[in-house]
């Protein structure tokens, strides 16, 4: 059996070097010698690019990739699969928060039959917006695809090479891992493992990058959101017609009433605002499938070490 190990790498160039050498001693302590380590670097501002050379020439089973923009995580992980060889592709994080060393459960479950394995955290290491976030990507995954309610996920999970195979065959743009995999398959679990603090640094997840990831959910392989804006619409308009014979009622009822201005414009206002929001998404599906159709990539590989390599020989 190989592993492959494919981690995104930026803002990472004081701590990548410590995941490998740890990679390194968990894999022996497994007796697993056969693996490799894909190192994909987002465009980091860092210095992270030249760490991966360095590793990459001293040790022969580290490979890097190095992009030519920031595509995003899911994007960089998407471009590492593309060079994995392993049986089974263990995905992790480059700031040592993950726990590399209890691997072994993952790899457990995998020997029972399960796809793909995630692991979760009883306890999560990160600030609160962190953790708001992981808790909205959770409820995001129920309820847009498919992803089961007792199932915790992370940036930590291990997968069966076929299903990693059938993730790559996505090229489009705006790729969503969680989606990709329950478009493959719904033999997944998960297992509990310990949360560390990151060695050094903060997180590279802005709100607007956060904002952005979910909201990528949201669109990329459901259409459940047009769905919700058509139920709402309905509502509305039940509500509407509703209010429309209640106002009638009581103009008969009470003939010195006036109606309401300012009644008028808050219905006036919802309406309008819903009506913009559901054009406003309506907008961003057509987008998307414009920029599709015009085959945006997904990522660009600008060099790899490989590449490298054959140039030195």
């Amino acid at each position: 059996m190989k592993l492959s190990f494919v981690i995104p790498c930026y803002r990472s160039e004081n701590t990548i070097e410590s995941v490998v050498n740890e990679i390194g001693v968990v894999v022996n302590n497994l007796d697993i010698n056969d693996y490799e380590i894909i190192l994909a670097n987002d465009c980091s501002p860092d210095n992270v690019w030249s760490v991966i050379l360095k590793l990459a020439k001293n040790n022969p089973k580290v490979k890097g990739i190095s992009l030519a923009k920031n595509f995003g995580q899911h994007s960089a992980l998407l471009a590492g699969y593309s060079q994995a060889s392993g049986d089974i592709v263990v995905s992790l994080d480059d700031d040592g928060q993950t726990p590399i060393d209890e691997l072994g459960l993952l790899l457990n479950k995998v020997d029972e039959g399960y796809d793909v394995v995630y692991a979760y955290y009883e306890e999560i290491k990160q600030n609160a917006f962190r953790r708001f976030g992981t808790f909205m990507a959770q409820k995001m995954g129920e309820s847009m695809i498919g992803q089961p309610k007792n199932l915790k996920g992370s940036s930590f999970y291990v997968a069966k090479k076929f299903v990693i195979d059938e993730m790559i065959k996505y090229t489009n743009p705006y790729p969503y891992l969680a989606g990709l995999v329950f478009r493959v398959t719904k033999n997944v679990t998960s297992v509990q493992t310990h949360h560390r603090k990151r060695m050094e640094g903060k997180s590279g997840y802005s709100f607007k990058r956060l904002f952005a990831l979910w909201f990528n959910g949201f669109t990329a392989f459901s259409v459940k959101p047009l769905e919700l804006g058509a139920y709402v619409g309905i509502i509305f308009a039940v509500l509407g017609f509703l209010y429309a014979f209640i106002t009638m009622i009581r103009k008969i009822l009470h003939p010195e009433i006036i109606a309401g201005w300012s009644s008028v414009v808050s219905i006036l206002l919802i309406l309008g605002g819903m009506i913009l929001i559901m054009l406003g998404l309506i907008g961003e599906y057509v987008g998307r499938i414009y920029i599709s159709i015009n085959e945006s990539p997904q990522y660009v590989i600008k060099e790899r070490t490989i590449d490298r390599d054959e140039i030195v020989s």
